[in-house]
């Protein structure tokens, strides 16, 4: 979570000491300091720790539960000091980062052997080589694989124009948006980016309409057009943005502005970016972000994946596959070709079961080579990241052999452009760099380069040679050591090696004698239980063994560097491949997921209608299978925007529990589902596109802005009057319930009147008012629908059905028995319910009632001896014999009871 507004600001105005009467050390930490932004820590590599000093340690300290210690003094006040072990920094960075930090990385970028040289209290050279955001990131443990990371920046031009411009630098994404004030929230629900940078005026209004992401503010300088085309043009090597599209000012001011910030987080290293596009607007369904938490698309409404939308269709056996399905249930299209065109791929998959399970099982080796490449470029990765592309891009070459190899109908147009991004004879530079990456290292290489022996044996003669004579010094070391334990007579001798001695001779102390002034051991330290010696020959084979290991790391450093820049070089065909494999990946798990649930390819209409046959809520059948409490029950739903066919607004009424929220959300998720180009949970579906989705499901407050539940309320259904259009769906449920009656119901029939006849939407309305469905003989394009219930000896039955007509009562006592109210409780208000429906005036009703405690409470019953001793027999287990003498004593029990 990121710090709250106050916390920013005080991070925002934190001041560090001058360097004045400070150590050297401390005074290159200060002045590195003084470069890094206010808000942001700084880790200073000091040997296998990074330090904290000052206000950073003691902020760090306590978000990481570490130790704050004090190291020396500084202008008379102690120094607070933490620190965290450099092989395990990215976990403390990890909880940082998740904690709204920002964190600067202070490297050491000179030898120590180099700082010794200038004098012995010379200090090593260290500089800012990257800060650490949350929208920056690009580990793979410092990112959820199955979740996008973008960073946004939202830029406001002085003339109204606004846009947003975004990134996800994990895979090196750059793209922007032209938008309506309207669309804003909505825009930024559907990124939801990690961090989103904007003008120092603009951000309270993103905290609260994002309050999970980091807010970062950068000057209205930052945001300038010119200042930002230029940027752009010089990191593209374009001479026009007319080559990568069509951008406005607010566009290209927001492009710049992130462009700058991604530089300045990587201290002045180029943002490795693919060259940015713009979306048109109107091209995705705008889901505005009440919509969006109560359909539970991505996340539930506790925040977590698992029982979202999202987890119970997602099938895909990679992550980036799973990035993509996330991205297109965030934000459907609202274009028939791509709909289209995702559909004819899953139907295609859907037909072909044997292909469907090959490209399932081949990608489950793909790894995530769009991450992998973005690591390279951005000279993060390591030569496991290099394995791991080029594993991923022979899968790719293997499906399509295995397309060809299989005698098929024609393909689907998008199958075919992913198996032309895959094709490596396509391009055979690509095609050889896989080759030698193949070639040039080990089967199973290490994830960093620093200690080498990633390269294998026969890519490089000269490396071979070095391998060779380190290996052999060593072999000639050990055999030294039966030489010496010979000569001297030792056996135990043991010839050793440490980072400070190097090669030595160690012998316990009792042995030492034997040693000691004897030609040609030299005695090199005396410990408690042993004594050390080395020897010229030792000190030269140590001097060979040494030159010989760094020489071989160099040299695969070197060969790294080479197979690195080589992806560089290719990386928009890498990308292209990389973002087809997901695309496969999406498709054949579509496939699958629709197969699993008998799921349908909907029909997509230009037109207005919905019609929905046998529809089912996917989230809810799948926890009903996990359950094991019954099958879904299917519903129908017809609506026409035209109001010709159908109606254009139904009135949804019946008991609480009945499913009528349940019915409202499976109507809006088979839209998104349908125009998110996959198929749909039911028997049949006829889809005219939506532009918007608006729902009004479940009450919630906002404390956050000081907002009621029916405040809230009333702010949510204010926007869906406002901004709901002839293509949008608006799903509404209960308005006007947190307020008086006679207010909640006119607030409600006027909703219902300004969806009808000014909005003219498509319109699910659930409401308790019975009154309101009356309006559907005043007004013409207006339905009644009802969720079905019976009573049945004395029980009330939910048949989860939906029948059209309106309901004939609410049923809310009987839901209340359920629930657990006492008897007494639910007794009073069935007396209370009958005076209420049979006096036309409930003020009059209300008081001529008695008070509650003339009510008596009754005791529960105890069960008889009768009742008892039946309930301890278990037939089966009753011989014909026992069972008459059961029967006789249970009706003696009865005799016995009787007055």
């Amino acid at each position: 979570m990121s710090p709250d507004a106050c916390a920013q600001s005080d991070l925002a105005t934190r001041t560090f000491p001058n360097a004045e009467g400070a150590t050297p050390m401390m005074v290159q930490f200060l002045n590195l300091r003084a470069q890094v932004p206010s808000e942001a820590l700084l880790f200073y590599r000091m040997g296998d720790f990074y330090e904290l000093f000052f206000d950073d340690a003691v902020r760090a300290a306590a978000a990481l539960d570490i130790t704050l210690t004090r190291r020396g003094e500084h202008q008379g006040e102690p120094i607070p000091m933490c620190g965290v072990p450099v092989h395990n920094a990215q976990t403390y960075l990890s909880r940082l980062i998740r904690a709204g930090f920002k964190v600067a990385i202070g490297e050491q970028v000179e030898d120590p052997a180099e700082a010794k040289k200038r004098g012995s209290k010379s200090v090593v050279e260290r500089a800012i080589v990257r800060i650490v955001t949350p929208g920056t990131l690009s580990e793979d443990d410092l990112l959820d694989a199955r979740s996008a990371n973008r960073i946004a920046a939202l830029a406001r031009l002085a003339s109204g124009e606004l846009a947003l411009g975004h990134a996800d630098i994990s895979e090196g994404r750059f793209a922007s948006l032209k938008l309506d004030e309207d669309d804003l929230a909505a825009e930024l629900a559907a990124l939801n980016p990690a961090e989103l940078l904007v003008r120092d005026e603009d951000a309270r209004e993103a905290a609260l309409i994002c309050p999970s992401t980091a807010i970062t503010t950068r000057a209205k300088a930052k945001f300038d057009p010119a200042s930002g085309e230029r940027r752009l043009l010089e990191r593209f090597g374009a001479k026009s943005l007319e080559a990568f599209g069509d951008f406005s000012k607010a566009e290209i001011a927001a492009l710049g502005c992130l462009l700058d910030y991604l530089e300045l987080s990587q201290a002045g290293a180029p943002a490795k970016l693919a060259p940015p596009v713009t979306h048109l607007p109107g091209t995705v369904m705008a889901i505005d972000p009440a919509a969006r938490a109560s359909l539970e698309i991505e996340r539930t409404l506790q925040g977590q994946r698992k029982g979202s939308l999202l987890d119970a269709i997602d099938r895909t056996v990679t992550a980036p596959g799973a990035r993509l399905l996330a991205e297109q249930l965030a934000r459907p299209s609202t274009d028939p070709d791509t709909i289209a065109s995702r559909l004819d791929a899953v139907g295609f998959l859907v037909s072909e079961e044997g292909l469907r399970a090959d490209i399932r099982e081949a990608l489950k080796a793909a790894g995530d080579p769009a991450r992998a490449l973005s690591r390279l470029c951005l000279e993060r990765g390591g030569p496991r990241d290099l394995a791991g592309l080029a594993r991923a891009l022979k899968e790719g070459e293997r499906l399509v052999a295995r397309f060809a190899r299989q005698t098929l109908a024609s393909l689907p147009e998008a199958i075919t452009q992913a198996l032309d991004a895959l094709s490596l004879s396509a391009n055979p530079d690509l095609a050889a760099l896989v080759e030698d990456i193949a070639r040039a290292l080990v089967e199973e290489p290490p994830l960093l380069t620093r200690e080498g022996g990633f390269v294998a044996t026969g890519w490089n003669p000269a490396l071979d040679e070095l391998r060779t004579l380190r290996d052999q010094s060593r072999k000639v070391i050990a055999g030294l050591q039966k030489t010496y334990a010979d000569q001297t007579g030792v056996a135990a001798l043991k010839v050793k090696h440490n980072h400070v001695l190097g090669y030595f001779i160690e012998v316990t102390a009792k042995q030492a004698d034997a040693l000691m002034g004897v030609e040609p051991f030299i005695h090199r330290q005396t410990m408690a239980n042993a004594v050390r010696f080395t020897t010229a020959e030792l000190g030269e084979l140590e001097s060979k063994i040494a030159s010989a290991a760094s020489r071989a790391i160099a040299l695969e450093l070197e060969m790294f560097a080479d197979l690195r820049a080589r992806t560089e070089a290719l990386a928009e065909p890498g990308r292209r491949a990389a973002e087809a494999l997901a695309r496969l990946d999406v498709w054949a798990a579509a496939a699958a997921w629709a197969v699993e649930t008998n799921a349908v390819r909907p029909e997509i209409s230009t037109g207005s209608e919905l019609v929905i046959e046998g529809g089912r809520h996917p989230v809810v059948e799948a926890a009903l299978a996990r359950s094991g409490e019954g099958r879904f029950t299917p519903n129908d739903c017809s609506l026409d925007g035209e109001g010709k066919t159908a109606a254009r607004l139904l009135l949804v009424t019946g008991p609480n529990m009945a499913g009528k929220s349940t019915y409202l959300r499976q109507c809006a998720i088979i839209t998104i589902l349908a125009q998110a180009g996959l198929f749909v949970p039911a028997k049949r579906a006829v889809i005219g596109i939506a532009d918007r989705l608006f729902s009004r499901v479940g009450a919630a407050d906002d404390l956050a802005r000081g907002r009621s539940t029916f405040m809230a309320e009333m702010i949510e259904t204010a926007a869906i009057l406002n901004q709901a259009g002839p293509k949008s769906l608006v799903i509404l449920d209960e308005i006007g319930r947190g307020t008086a009656t006679w207010d909640g119901l006119s607030i409600a029939w006027a909703t219902v009147e300004h969806l009808h006849g000014v909005n003219r939407c498509r319109a699910l309305f659930a409401t308790h008012y019975h009154e309101l469905t009356r309006l559907a003989d005043e007004l013409d394009a207006t339905g009644n629908v009802s969720l079905r219930a019976r009573e049945w000896q004395g029980e009330l039955v939910f048949l989860h059905e939906v029948g059209p007509g309106p309901a004939n009562r609410s049923y809310g006592v009987e839901v209340a028995k359920r629930a657990g109210l006492p008897a007494a409780a639910v007794k009073r208000a069935q007396a209370i319910l009958s005076k209420l429906e049979s006096d036309g005036s409930p003020a009059a009703a209300l008081a001529d009632l008695p008070l509650f405690s003339a009510t008596p409470v009754e005791a529960p019953r105890k069960p008889s001896r009768a009742e008892e001793r039946l309930k301890a027999i278990n037939p089966d287990e009753l011989t014909p014999r026992e069972a008459l003498d059961a029967l006789y004593a249970l009706k003696g029990l009865l005799d016995e009871g009787k007055p």
